[in-house]
Formats: C-alpha cells, sequence, structure tokens
C-alpha cells in the first residue's frame, strides 16, 4: 500500500480522527504494509506517529514535525535511521524488531527521553556510540541485541539521566564479571536494571562492594 494523501484521509476517517490533517495529534498507520513514508507534510500538528508493523526501510520521507513527541517504528525492516535527525524534539522512540546494526543519526535526538531497540544487529560498542549524545535519556532498552563489549557500559557513563537499562540478551553481560554489582556501580542514578527494581540497599551494597 502506498500512502498517498486520500489513503492518508481514509485512515483519518477510519480511525474517526480529523479531516483536516493539521488537527490531529496523532495517526494511526500501523500493519497497513506500507514501504516509504510519504505525504505527510500536512500533519503539521502530530505528536504521536504510530508506523509499526510495516515494511518500512527507511525513515526517509518523513517531514519535520516540529510537535512530534513520540515515533513508533518497531516491526518494520529498518536497516538504518536516516530520517529521524528531522525530529528534535522526540522524547520517544520504538526502533524494536528492525535490522539497525547502528544507531547513526540519533545524536541529533538530544530531547530523546525513551529508546526501545530490542532484537536488531547492534554488536560492536561504535554500533552504539552516537547515544552519548543523547544526554536526556532515561529510559534506554538494548534487550536481545548482538553487544559483545563490556566496554559499552562506559558510553552509559554518559548518560546523566540514565534511570532504567535493560541489558538482557546480549553477549556483554555474561563477560562482565558481577555484572549487576559492577552495573549498579557505575551508574549511580540508575533505579532499576533488566528485570527488578534497584534499591537503597542493593546500591550501597554495590558501592561498597
Amino acid at each position: 500500500m502506498e500512502m498517498t494523501p486520500s489513503t492518508l484521509r481514509d485512515i483519518c476517517k477510519e480511525t474517526k480522527l480529523y479531516k483536516t490533517p493539521s488537527l490531529n495529534d496523532k495517526l494511526y498507520l500501523h500493519f497497513k504494509g506500507f514501504q516509504s513514508v510519504a505525504n505527510l507534510e500536512p500533519y503539521t500538528g502530530l505528536k504521536a506517529l504510530f508506523l509499526e508493523g510495516n515494511a518500512l526501510e527507511s525513515l526517509e520521507g518523513l517531514p519535520p514535525l516540529s510537535e512530534l513527541k513520540c515515533l513508533y517504528v518497531q516491526q518494520n525492516i529498518l536497516d538504518n535511521l536516516s530520517g529521524v535527525e528531522i525530529l528534535p524534539d522526540l522524547d520517544t522512540l520504538n526502533i524494536s524488531n528492525n535490522r539497525l546494526h547502528n544507531l547513526e543519526n540519533i545524536s541529533s535526538l538530544t530531547s530523546l527521553q525513551t529508546l526501545v531497540c530490542t532484537y536488531n544487529k547492534l554488536k560492536s560498542r561504535e554500533s552504539v556510540a552516537q547515544l552519548r549524545h543523547c544526554s536526556s535519556l532515561q529510559t534506554l532498552d538494548l534487550q536481545h541485541n548482538e553487544l559483545e563489549d563490556p566496554e559499552v557500559l562506559d558510553l552509559f557513563r554518559a548518560l546523566p539521566d540514565l534511570r532504567c537499562l535493560y541489558l538482557s540478551g546480549n553477549p556483554m553481560v555474561s563477560k562482565i564479571k558481577n555484572y549487576r554489582k559492577t552495573v549498579v556501580a557505575a551508574l549511580s542514578k540508575l533505579t532499576y536494571l533488566d528485570d527488578r527494581p534497584i534499591f537503597e540497599v542493593e546500591r550501597r551494597c554495590a558501592e561498597a562492594w
């Protein structure tokens, strides 16, 4: 299916949204079989855009939606993040279940607070290096990638507001001796790691250790 103006109008009608594109603050374009992004320029008021479950290979075609806060593009076939750099005010991004080998272009998302990037192909420290520029990140989910290098942990130290971190399913977890204690001690503001919260007693023990 092509993302034509008429298709977008029909979807707005089906989902009980406004006829006038600029009045809509959300747009539900998930599970439609779209292969590319197009004709979203009139939707200037969007705050949330749902594009999951399509066949998108790229996000090129996204207009500079200045009010967009949440973008959901999980379950596509993305192999790069070209296109997100024009969305500097984005605070939530879900790019899980794609084919991403790196997070190039994510460095421009300085307002990003939540990144969900599970089940991709991230492997090296360099593949996630641009995360150091996402200084507003509070929640980072990288579960079930192929991250091997324990030095990735150094990148997370550069994220001053990081509160929740999910790394299970990556080879690096088994390579870090005393994994949980090490991560808790290294990241002083972390309150949740993988499957459970970090309570104060655990933090004190980890930091003393």
